[in-house]
């Protein structure tokens, strides 16, 4: 089937505005092929065709395979997946690069958001395809010089606890023990780290340690989170819809989850301005806050925090003094070998800030 003859059936469809059943969709196939196409062709095209309309294509099966964290498109013949034991190159293709634009448009307009010439690049948030949600990040040509690149990340809910990471070797027990002391101890503390080494997961795990009375309100900017506790609050971030209106930040959300009556506040990646807010929060009698933050070493994050804050107008020293007041214990993690179920396997290594 033509690109031109898909475009002509999809606004067929869209006029139309009828459910999409397969009879549907293959008379629409027939009225625009000009009653040229036998049953066989018909059939063939209609396949073809839903794969197209519908959900993430032929990327979906990667995207529902239950190791799949990451599927990477630079090019037709180029898709990438990371099923946790690293990226490789899968058998999939695109037949030409408009169709890798057409899914990437489609996509954006899944999320809510608009992927064009004027707008070549889209954040988003999928959900209904596969059992997790997907974040989307979408870069058209000419920005992306070879054409369009796609990547794909399976958002998938951090649910073990401290025991089962143990038990996995994720993490050594004198870390697991360390972790139990710090929720006890109702210490704020930050897990570091790379991307993908476990930092969601390891803090997942650590607030399902934490006491079933106290009330802990997560916010995210998104929801991976899902901690084993009774009593949790989760607030999402979103970004602006196509007009550009809407948008709630993960720092508006720190400021509303401090009205909701916290034992603890959490927020899932600090990256922003927001943690001038979840500075203060944790300076004003929220104690046992938690958070994680890209970084190569505890030494290293007070660097990277400072560099946040000011982007929320706080100055070295401020930051320095507030910091210094609130966060009193500082993980990392590296990744050191993946375990059999494609999760990746942490070594959680423990650590201060040097001027505490």
């Amino acid at each position: 089937m033509s690109a031109s003859l898909i475009d002509r059936v999809r606004e067929r469809l869209v006029a139309e505005a009828s459910p999409l059943s397969p009879g549907v969709v293959a008379a629409a196939i027939r009225a625009e092929s000009g009653g040229l196409l036998g049953d066989t062709e018909v059939l063939s095209n209609l396949r073809l065709l839903e794969t197209e309309l519908t959900g993430a294509g032929i990327l979906e099966p990667l995207l529902c395979a239950p190791t799949t964290t990451d599927v990477l498109v630079t090019a037709p013949d180029a898709v990438w997946v990371d099923d946790g034991s690293g990226l490789h190159r899968s058998t999939v293709c695109f037949p030409d690069e408009g169709a890798v634009r057409r899914l990437a448009q489609r996509l954006a307009l899944l999320a809510g958001r608009r992927l064009d010439e004027a707008q070549p690049w889209v954040d988003g948030q999928l959900t209904g395809i596969g059992p997790c949600a997907v974040r989307l990040h979408a870069v058209l040509p000419p920005i992306a010089a070879a054409g369009t690149c796609l990547s794909l990340r399976v958002l998938r809910p951090a649910t073990q606890n401290l025991e089962a990471l143990t038990r996995s070797g994720a993490i050594p027990p004198a870390a697991a023990d360390l972790v139990h002391a710090i929720i006890r101890a109702r210490l704020a503390f930050l897990i570091s780290g790379g991307t993908g080494c476990g930092k969601t997961t390891l803090l997942a795990a650590a607030l399902g340690a934490v006491p079933e009375q106290e009330r802990i309100v997560c916010v995210e900017d998104a929801a991976e989170l899902a901690p084993s506790h009774p009593h949790l609050v989760k607030l999402v971030a979103r970004g602006a819809n196509v007009e550009g209106v809407g948008e709630v930040t993960v720092r508006d959300l720190v400021r509303q989850a401090l009205r909701m009556r916290p034992d603890r506040i959490v927020v899932g990646e600090v990256r922003g301005a927001e943690v001038v807010d979840l500075l203060a929060a944790l300076n004003t009698g929220h104690d046992g806050g938690a958070g994680t933050v890209h970084a190569n070493s505890p030494a290293e994050v007070p660097a990277r925090l400072e560099a946040l804050g000011a982007l929320g107008g706080l100055d070295r020293a401020a930051l320095v003094s507030q910091l210094a007041a609130a966060v009193l214990s500082v993980g990392r993690l590296r990744v050191s070998s993946t375990v059999a179920d494609g999760d990746r396997d942490g070594v959680c290594d423990r650590g201060r800030h040097a001027y505490l």
